[in-house]
């Protein structure tokens, strides 16, 4: 990881100095709203797939359950004699095993046909993570998990949170005891064996080195044991992470694009043209528990999951392609990171929270007023089939009575309402429409049909007969 991240520096340099590049990490406004738009982006591209899927509580499940691959490889990390560190590869491959394990045990207790998929993985994630809970506990007692950033992390403060690079003066410090910048102390020798204060005449001392050691460039200028700082780049350890798992995801859904969507509508046919669709699933889980990984810090392991599922929804309600499902939901995200950080400073609230409400609002705003699933629209769809089976109804019984010898009664414009079952009202106001439409015509107080009513009653007796 340090690595990589000196070969972005290295590519950043070419575009910006040393110290625009600090000045632009060091503004928090700035690394939320990136961080922001990463996480937005890695979650999108597998939320539309576990949408899809219906898969959207299995997201929920994994960003749960992670917390156990993480304890069990940090714990094998000791176990190993390895030094833990949080920012191990090890943690990574114990949360991608996590997830694959929580769809094994899920999948597991499916097949004995005892319980339901729904309540399956409710038997699951709880489990896996109790199991997480118990081991922090009782093995890892020192280590403090603040309830808060596991519910919503802290994108806010992740401009503070850092890895450090030095490009110039990079050399480290060693101070001998002979060297002109060595300090000298004075340790009491028999204070502590004789329970005697230093200040006691019996006190002997000996003198040492106060400040002998090697230290970092950064470390010998904090001490002012070199007259000129090091030159330092400093960049947030949750930009990398999310960077490299975006980019994994985008490559994994441009690679395997269509055996993905053969996969996710048709898994049989899938199967059938040998495409492995279980294969893919795991690979998809695997996917969906580094993302929640690496979007922990951000923004906690419970609203990971409205980035994994809103925008996603979201896109579902506007296009019936895919592909289009892949443009819309990450720009609804990061359009979500952007207004909630806003919304978050202007109300001081919790960024994180924002964002999810944002996320929050712009699927209401779909889900009321998209053009073709929205709920005004299934309103208008259903009040114009109303209003059509009406006048199909009206046209019908001319259509059936015109020309026969109850012809008079049936379709005389006063009594027609009563043969309707439909008010007066009701029977006027579709007369007039007709009559602006020409399909009907009065004729001495007889409703008839003109050859445009007739034509139209044909063509739709004719449909339902195709029917």
């Amino acid at each position: 990881m340090h690595g990589i991240e000196r070969l972005l520096i290295e590519f950043l340099l070419n575009f910006a100095t040393a110290e625009q590049i600090n000045i632009f990490f060091g503004d928090p406004r700035n690394t939320a709203l990136l961080i922001g738009a990463l996480v937005a982006f890695a979650t999108a591209l597998c939320g539309v797939f576990l949408v899809l899927r219906k898969m959207a509580m299995t997201a929920d499940a994994i960003s749960h359950t992670v917390l156990f691959g993480i304890v069990a490889a940090f714990l094998a990390m000791l176990w190993l004699g390895q030094e833990p560190s949080l920012s191990s590869p090890l943690l990574l491959l114990g949360a991608a095993a996590a997830g694959v394990g929580t769809v094994l045990l899920t999948e597991l207790i499916q097949r004995s046909n005892l319980v339901k998929g729904d309540t399956a993985l409710g038997l699951a994630f709880p489990f896996l993570f109790a199991l997480a809970v118990i081991l922090v506990t009782r093995y890892i007692p020192n280590v403090h998990l603040d309830a808060d950033s596991v519910m919503v992390g802290e994108i806010g403060v992740a401009w503070a949170n850092t890895n450090s690079h030095c490009l110039a003066n990079c050399e480290p410090v060693t101070i001998t005891a002979d060297d002109p910048r060595a300090t000298v102390a004075r340790t009491c020798v028999n204070c502590a064996a004789e329970g005697i204060s230093p200040r006691s005449p019996r006190a002997a001392f000996e003198e040492t080195c106060g400040n002998c050691g090697t230290f970092s460039a950064a470390e010998a200028w904090q001490r002012r044991l070199i007259s000129a700082p090091p030159q330092l780049v400093f960049v947030p350890r949750a930009l990398l992470p999310l960077g490299s798992v975006s980019l994994l995801n985008l490559l994994f859904v441009l690679f395997f694009y269509k055996e993905l969507k053969l996969a996710t509508f048709d898994a049989g046919l899938a199967a059938a043209f040998g495409f492995k669709p279980a294969l893919l699933s795991y690979a998809l889980m695997i996917l969906v528990s580094l993302t929640a990984v690496a979007a922990f810090d951000a923004v906690g392991s419970i609203l990971v999951v409205a980035f994994f599922i809103i925008p996603a929804a979201a896109a579902y309600l506007l296009t019936d392609r895919l592909w289009l499902m892949f443009v819309i939901a990450p720009l609804l995200g990061i359009f979500a990171a952007f207004t909630g950080y806003e919304v978050a400073r202007t109300w001081d609230i919790s960024i994180s929270a924002a964002m999810v409400i944002m996320l929050f609002a712009c699927f209401s705003l779909i889900w009321v007023l998209s053009p073709r699933y929205g709920l005004l629209a299934g309103l208008v769809r259903r009040w114009r089939q109303h209003r059509q089976f009406a006048e199909q109804l009206l046209l019908g019984h001319l259509y059936n009575h015109q020309r026969t010898a109850e012809a008079d009664a049936e379709c005389a414009r006063e009594t027609l309402h009563q043969h309707l079952n439909w008010s007066p009202r009701k029977t006027a106001h579709y007369l007039a429409r007709l009559q602006a439409g020409r399909l009907v015509q009065l004729e001495a107080a007889q409703v008839r049909l003109t050859l445009r009513g007739e034509a139209v009653v044909q063509a739709f007796r004719t449909e339902l007969l195709a029917h």
